[in-house]
């Protein structure tokens, strides 16, 4: 049986919190962790440095030594919440065995990331002044990530450049309205993805029955010169 807790003294003045000691990065890293649920629980309007800081445990002015302002905090929270879904993607593109297992593995990673972080997502993007600080990032990564899915269907399906630019264009669309998709529906995210997918890989078949390149017919065998017989 546990002994029974001692009972402090009368008058006695109950020792301070000691604030643990974190590196630079750890103690910014776990302001903005404090952060991301103070707005998914409450919403951004419950969020102030004053309020931050006594959830964290922390003063308001260390808090500003990370972070200037508001807008800066919640600029550098949406930056952690992309990169993290980024580095995400990266992975799973390069443990992909071909094209389809390529789409399958990067959309249900996105609609994984959107169903588990989407109320803070939404909210961050929501606030006019930090999606302007991150807008032209993002376009960039968007951008460098259209790239790479137009060549890779190019190189799978040999559809014309303008033909993969505008599929792979409206495929990203069409993974992010799946991800949209799931909080107002009964759908999980493998049956999601599964949908997304098969449109998916179901419209690039069809663009190349339609504007593929024809498959190089094989090389006529030459047949063998028949030596002449001696007389």
């Amino acid at each position: 049986m546990p002994a029974p807790a001692a009972q402090p003294k009368a008058g006695a003045v109950a020792p301070a919190r000691r604030r643990q000691r974190l590196a630079p990065q750890e103690r910014a890293a776990q302001i903005l962790d404090f952060a991301a649920r103070l707005i998914i629980e409450e919403g951004l309007t419950e969020l102030s440095m004053e309020r931050l800081g006594r959830e964290a445990g922390i003063s308001k002015a260390l808090i500003y030594n990370y972070f200037p302002n508001r807008n800066d905090l919640l600029r550098a929270l949406l930056e952690r919440e992309m990169e993290v879904l980024r580095e995400r993607q990266v992975a799973q593109t390069r443990a992909a065995t071909d094209f389809r297992d390529l789409v399958l593995r990067t959309t249900r990673t996105y609609v994984a990331q959107v169903k588990e972080r989407g109320a803070l997502l939404q909210r961050l993007w929501a606030e006019p002044a930090v999606a302007r600080l991150v807008a032209e990032q993002n376009v960039r990564k968007r951008e460098e990530a259209l790239r790479f899915m137009v060549h890779q269907v190019i190189k799978t399906y040999g559809l014309p450049r303008d033909v993969a630019t505008s599929a792979v264009d409206m495929g990203m669309a069409m993974t992010e309205a799946a991800a949209q998709h799931l909080p107002t529906s009964r759908n999980d995210v493998d049956f999601a993805t599964h949908v997304c997918v098969s449109l998916l890989i179901g419209g690039l078949e069809a663009l190349t029955r339609e504007h593929g390149r024809p498959a190089p017919r094989p090389a006529a065998r030459k047949a063998p010169r028949r030596r002449a017989s001696r007389a």
